[in-house]
Parts: structure tokens; C-alpha cells; sequence
């Protein structure tokens, strides 16, 4: 009883602090403004907006809109990120004659009319040969293949709605997540016999886990020459067709500013743990049929036997990729402990996965080629082998991108290896990733519960 007294007492001081963390927790204002653009000229032209600092620019950093309709007025809508200082306007890749009618940046509703005349000080590499007017609209007749006007952007007047917008977003958000958890919390303690039976079966067995996994692992490859060296040769061959191919032949340079191979591999080791945990774990009851016919056996430490074994893996790939990084001078730091809570993350995740899975493939044999092309797929989905800001220009495509739980994992190992970010730096995200795996876990212990009465009847 007193133990009981004791552990309730700190499980709600845990609480207590995550919900003084949650409610505290603030983010730096960030976002984009909306820039309108009502423009006419004599051709169809491609207008696109450079976004930078200090006048340094990127066709990273861009975005493009085609002016089609000849001769009238059209009105084309930019977003500027936050922070922005310089913007440059490029009007078209032919000569013409361009008249800006409007050009005004906003936030919700507040407006502001920046000073596009300070463009009128021109230099003879912006191709522009005569330029007037005044607020009401602006004359230009460019020349050359690239002309181009700078652009004063007011953020100034702008930052100080984003920033109360984006503040009481938080706010609001902060609350939610702090009612969200307790709420969760409450349904645990009040429902704890049924949340909890599978967590304490595989706390009790804890021994005979271990012990099953490490002779899962050794008995893996047993029988063939290089034992378990083939563990390890299969995913290094991987990486090293997809470095090949992307770095050699389709001469790929660098991505995200870091050297393609250390992205890659970075980015390549979590999802090796996935792949092979989920793979071996949906297998692991058809494997073990021998004991699941045992009435005496807890199968449920079954799927997580296979995801350890595969565990034993992933740490030998978690350390040729620091050695690999440290090579290209990203050597390890107090960031880099960060991969033991990004690998928790992915233990869980495959675990609640994989609880469903192994359940459902002993009635369904199918599940286990559906498996294999949503692994094909889903290699591309999370994305690893290409950087997501290149769809920077449509923001809902990432955020649908970002809804992928792995795109979260793998992130957070670059972050780990080669950013150097937090990942509270990610409140939302985190959030919701832990969101999305507490789910996945209740249904897929509510699965394999329900459906274990029958395993032994269909092996």
C-alpha cells in the first residue's frame, strides 16, 4: 500500500512539472507574409520574388508565378517568410513594358504599402532603362533577359501582429496539449487494468526477452558462412548503390548544405531499424508458432523479441554513421545523446506497429506483400533521399509530408548527427508524433488481445 502511495505521489509530481513545462513553453514568432503583386505588361512573363538577407539571394530562397494575361492587369500573391530583409523582384526573362499598380505585403488583416520607388535608383546590371511614376503605380521598360527591382519590405510593421497571432496560437495550443494529457492521464489511472496488462507482461519477462533476443539474433544467419556479417553487409550495399547512383551518376551535390552521403546515411539508419523490425516482428508469431501453440507461454513478448534482435543492428549502423560524420568534420557532442531518445522513439513506434501486424498476418497472409510495398514507398514518403524544402513553395504539400511519424525519427537523427537542434525545438511535432505512437500502441495491444484466443486454433 505504501509503495502504491509512493509511486502515485510521483507519477503526479511528473505531471505536476510536464504541465509547468507545457503551460511555460514559448515559441520564437515566425511564418509568412502575404505579398500582392498587381502587375500588367505587353507579353506573358515569368515573375519570380527572391526572399534574403542583406541582398543575398538563392533560388532557394524564390518563389515563381507567370503573369498570362497580355496587356491586362493580373494580380499575382507571394508568401515572405519571417525575417526577410531583402526582396528582389525579377520581371520576366524577355524585354517588355510592365506597369505596377499595387504591390502590398499583410498579415491577417493589417497592411503595409511599402516605398517601391526606392527601386527608382537603379544600376545598369538591374536591364532597366527607364522607370517612373509615383505611389499609385510604377512604369518600367526593362531590357535584357534578367531584370530585376529591389524592394524595401516593411516587416517592421508587420512583425508585431505575427508575433501576438503566433503567441496566442501557442498559448491556446499550450493549453490544449496540457488538458489532452491530463485528460489521457485520467483515462490510464481510472482504466489502468486494461491500459497496463501489456506493459507489466513484458516487465515481468524482461529476463526471458533478452535472453530470446540475443538467440534470435545469433541464430539468425546461423548455418551460412559469414554468420551475422550478412546482417550487416545487405544494408551497407544499400547505402552504397543509392550513393552511387544519386552522387556518381546523377551527380547530386550537396543537401540541406551537407555532403549527400552523411544525409543519406543519416537519414538511411533509422529507417534500417524500421524496415528490418517491422519485417522480422509481423513474422515473429508464424516464426514462434512452436510456442504460441504453448498455453503456458506469454506470447506477447514475442513481437518485441524480433524488434531487439534488430536493435543489435541498428547500433552498429548508429556508430559507422557518427564515425562517417565525424569524417566530414560533424564530429559527436552533447546533441548527439538525442539519438538514444530518437531510437526510443522508434522502438515504440515499431512496437505498436508490430503488435498489430504479427496479429493480423496469421488470419491475413497477404499483409506481409502489402508490408513490403509500403516499405518501397514509403522510403520516398518519409522523405530520405531528398530534401523536403524543396517543396518549400507549396507549404501544405509539406505539412501532409510532415504527418508521416517517421519524417519525425529521421529528422531527428540529422538533428542529432548534424544540425545540432533540440527536439523541443519541435514542440508541435513532438506532440503530435507521441500522439500518433500512444495511439498506434492502444490499437495495436487491443488487436493482438482480441485476436489471441484464435492464434493457436489457425497455426
Amino acid at each position: 500500500m505504501k509503495k502504491k502511495k509512493i509511486l502515485l505521489g510521483a507519477g503526479l509530481l511528473v505531471l505536476i512539472i510536464l504541465n509547468v513545462l507545457i503551460l511555460s513553453h514559448s515559441v520564437e514568432p515566425s511564418g509568412s507574409y502575404d505579398m500582392t503583386l498587381e502587375l500588367s505588361a505587353k507579353h506573358e512573363q515569368e515573375i519570380q520574388v527572391f526572399f534574403g538577407i542583406d541582398k543575398n539571394i538563392s533560388e532557394e530562397n524564390s518563389q515563381i508565378l507567370f503573369y498570362e494575361d497580355k496587356g491586362e492587369k493580373q494580380t499575382l500573391n507571394f508568401q515572405i517568410p519571417s525575417g526577410t530583409e531583402a526582396i528582389r523582384l525579377d520581371l520576366g526573362k524577355t524585354p517588355d513594358q510592365f506597369e505596377i499598380s499595387q504591390c502590398m505585403f499583410s498579415y491577417n488583416k493589417e497592411e503595409a504599402d511599402p516605398d517601391i520607388l526606392a527601386g527608382k535608383n537603379i544600376e545598369d546590371s538591374q536591364q532597366i532603362s527607364k522607370i517612373s511614376g509615383d505611389k499609385s503605380g510604377l512604369h518600367l521598360t526593362t531590357t535584357g533577359d534578367d531584370p530585376f527591382l529591389w524592394i524595401d519590405f516593411p516587416e517592421e510593421e508587420l512583425y508585431p501582429v505575427m508575433a501576438k497571432d503566433v503567441r496566442m496560437k501557442n498559448a491556446l495550443l499550450n493549453i490544449l496539449m496540457a488538458l489532452l494529457i491530463d485528460g489521457a492521464t485520467l483515462i490510464a489511472v481510472w482504466k489502468h487494468s486494461k491500459f497496463l496488462t501489456l506493459p507489466i507482461e513484458l516487465y515481468e519477462n524482461r529476463s526471458l526477452i533478452w535472453d530470446l533476443s540475443k538467440n534470435d539474433f545469433k541464430t539468425k544467419y546461423a548455418g551460412s558462412y559469414l554468420g551475422i556479417v550478412w546482417a550487416f553487409i545487405q544494408p551497407i550495399v544499400t547505402i552504397l548503390v543509392y550513393w552511387f547512383v544519386f552522387t556518381v551518376g546523377l551527380k547530386a551535390g550537396n543537401m540541406s548544405d551537407y555532403p549527400f552521403v552523411i544525409y543519406l546515411v543519416s537519414g538511411m539508419v533509422p529507417w534500417f531499424f524500421f524496415q528490418d523490425a517491422l519485417n522480422s516482428g509481423t513474422n515473429a508469431l508464424m516464426e514462434y508458432n512452436y510456442l504460441v501453440k504453448k498455453v503456458v507461454f506469454k506470447i506477447s513478448i514475442l513481437p518485441i523479441v524480433k524488434i531487439i534482435s534488430a536493435l543489435f543492428v541498428h547500433l552498429f549502423f548508429v556508430a559507422f554513421a557518427l564515425i562517417l560524420c565525424a569524417c566530414y568534420g560533424y564530429l559527436p557532442g552533447l546533441h548527439t545523446l538525442q539519438i538514444l531518445y530518437y531510437s526510443a522513439c522508434t522502438f515504440i513506434f515499431t512496437l505498436g506497429c508490430v503488435y498489430a501486424t504479427s496479429a493480423i498476418v496469421i488470419f491475413f497472409r497477404d499483409l506481409v506483400q502489402i508490408i513490403s510495398i509500403f516499405l518501397q514507398v514509403g522510403v520516398w514518403l518519409t522523405p530520405i533521399m531528398w530534401d523536403l524544402q524543396m517543396l518549400a513553395n507549396h507549404p501544405l504539400m509539406m505539412k501532409l509530408f510532415k504527418l508521416n511519424p517517421l519524417y519525425y525519427i529521421v529528422s531527428g537523427y540529422r538533428d542529432a548527427m548534424l544540425s545540432k537542434v533540440w527536439f523541443w525545438d519541435h514542440w508541435g511535432w513532438t506532440f503530435y508524433f507521441w500522439v500518433v505512437t500512444a495511439a498506434m500502441f492502444v490499437i495495436g495491444a487491443v488487436v493482438f488481445k482480441r485476436l489471441k484466443p484464435h492464434f493457436a486454433d489457425v497455426l
